[in-house]
């Protein structure tokens, strides 16, 4: 239906802020610009970047990658749902009448925040997280993240 969820953070890295890098607060409202909405088909992977910039005049690039994933659990609130078994004869054999489920997908991002402007890399970054995230590889998402957040970044004019 027409109904719009609301987008939550159900993971993040670091999970407290640093001291001198506290966390976008409402980030989740900016990583869906057309709202949070199941959709009835798969879509393919969308990526943006989104520039906040804060009390402190600060700007902090939030670079999106956002794609849609099979909702198995989904929590409906009043809605009411009969089911009913039907049966036919079939030249001897009973053919059943279930009425199977429409498949939905739901909207997740994943969401970099940095202070420097490098859409292309972190588009990079992003795809691999996804990568790993989407093909289950046996790597720790943790450890992954950890190694890219401690990349060391060259000086604008520099070498690369």
């Amino acid at each position: 239906g027409p109904t719009e969820g609301l987008g939550k953070i159900i993971q993040r890295f670091p999970q407290k802020d640093w001291e001198d890098t506290p966390f976008p607060q409402g980030i989740e409202l900016f990583c869906q610009p057309g709202g949070w909405q199941l959709s009835k088909e798969r879509k393919q992977p969308t990526f943006f970047v989104v520039v906040l910039t804060d009390i402190d005049s600060e700007r902090h690039y939030c670079s999106c990658l956002t794609f849609y994933e099979a909702e198995i659990n989904l929590q409906v609130r009043d809605l009411h749902v009969s089911l009913f078994k039907g049966t036919k004869e079939i030249e001897g054999e009973e053919e059943s009448g279930l009425i199977q489920p429409a498949e939905v997908f739901a909207p997740k991002s994943l969401v970099l925040v940095s202070r420097l402007d490098y859409p292309e890399i972190f588009r990079a970054c992003l795809g691999l997280i996804y990568t790993v995230y989407v093909d289950s590889l046996n790597v720790s998402l943790e450890t992954l993240i950890a190694n890219l957040c401690s990349c060391l970044v060259p000086a604008s004019g520099g070498s690369q």
